[in-house]
């Protein structure tokens, strides 16, 4: 068992709240987290067929065999579950008491706002962070390596596993199994083929209208199949940031891959070797840094609160990073070299924003650290200690 950040945050919600929902990505580890620690919890799975006919045909036979709680796994495929929890914690007023999962985040999500709306609290669990492979000295070698591997557990606790293939499952898995629970779609091949189509814009506006051309589908379905891979944790759209300082900016946002692994995967990457020299680099990284500063902030029960900031004339910050009102502003480079372009962008912004900005960072893919008078910088290495951006 890997040591996850989140669980502090887990265990001290225990105390406040009746229910507990730990939703994320398919395979990110959110069984093996609620079994863990909840180890004196009864625990059920509702993907074992038998146990989801008892609670669908019998929802309060089903709970009646758990008075005193129980870990639910795969909770979304008894939805109806939820009214029925609602009752019980009403009427017992006793904290700690369901402990809820879920692979379909929006599924869950959905019913959990419908149902059990100020009695839960829900947590974001992504795969594995930089931060607990390097404190389980699971750590890769080269930024290579790290990217082209990605962040599922499974590939760290099986460390023979062959990394291309068990990416090829998992994306037939997700397309296979999980869209038919919660999409009406017919054509499996045409949605893995707009999943590919987004790999290869990761990084760049996101051109709706372009995506649906390409893929030989609607804009009315690229959107919907956007918000089926955004609501499920495929990708990130990460929005622009709405001050505009008098100038005009982008609004649209950048699509973005959780896990590079996977990422990679839909690239036809088939080895660490060839991240190197992909045309995507840059892109990848940027996946990489973007989803550590989530894995943060969901880790620490955070809003996310990131953005990125392009005016018209194609000046752009990578990453801003907003709380009250300040901001930090990011730079990501995958570049091993620091140059003087590293702080153009950031030296324009700060021109723009002024006293509003707290703090400069360069996030680039060497590792040496410097503090200079323009930005802090520091290498891909070092991203578990410096993630906190404490200066904000």
């Amino acid at each position: 068992m890997i040591k996850r950040d989140i669980a502090v945050k887990i265990l001290n919600d225990l105390n406040y709240y009746p229910v507990l929902a730990i939703v994320g990505p398919r395979q990110s580890g959110k069984t093996t987290l609620a079994k863990n620690i909840f180890k004196d919890k009864p625990y059920i799975n509702l993907e074992d067929l038998e146990n989801r006919s008892f609670a669908q045909d019998d929802p309060k036979g089903f709970l009646a065999q758990f008075p005193n709680g129980v870990v639910i796994d795969e909770v979304q495929r008894v939805p109806e579950l939820l009214s029925y929890i609602q009752v019980i914690v009403d009427k017992k007023k006793q904290n700690g008491m369901y402990i809820l999962t879920g692979s379909q985040n929006f599924l869950l999500m959905e019913s959990v706002s419908q149902s059990l709306a100020g009695r839960v609290s829900i947590f974001n669990l992504l795969p594995l962070s930089v931060s607990e492979l390097k404190n389980a000295q699971l750590s890769k070698n080269t930024i290579a390596d790290t990217l082209f591997t990605g962040f599922y557990p499974k590939l760290f606790s099986e460390p023979g596993i062959d990394i291309s293939g068990y990416y090829s499952n998992y994306i037939q898995t997700y397309v296979e199994r999980d869209l038919r629970l919660i999409s009406n779609i017919i054509n499996l091949s045409l949605f893995r083929k707009f999943l590919i189509l987004c790999a290869a814009r990761t990084g760049q506006l996101l051109n709706v209208s372009s995506l649906a051309n390409d893929a030989g589908v609607s804009h009315k379905t690229a959107r919907e199949w956007l918000s089926l891979l955004e609501l499920s944790m495929i990708i990130y759209l990460l929005r622009p940031y709405h001050q505009n300082f008098g100038k005009r900016v982008v609004k649209m946002p950048k699509i973005y891959f959780f896990d590079t692994g996977l990422l990679c995967n839909l690239l036809n990457i088939t080895d660490a070797s060839q991240v190197k020299s992909h045309y995507l680099k840059g892109g990848i990284f940027e996946s990489f840094i973007i989803t550590e500063i989530l894995k943060y902030r969901y880790n620490n029960a955070q809003n996310p609160n990131i953005y990125f900031w392009r005016d018209k004339l194609g000046n752009e910050v990578d990453l801003i990073l907003e709380q009250a009102d300040k901001t930090i502003a990011v730079e990501i480079k995958s570049g091993a070299t620091i140059t003087k372009d590293y702080f153009k962008s950031l030296k324009y912004y700060k021109k723009l924003a002024g006293e509003t900005v707290a703090n400069m960072y360069v996030i680039y893919g060497g590792e040496e650290n410097q503090k200079r008078t323009q930005a802090h910088i520091f290498g891909w290495r070092d991203l578990a200690k410096e993630l906190p951006l404490r200066s904000i």
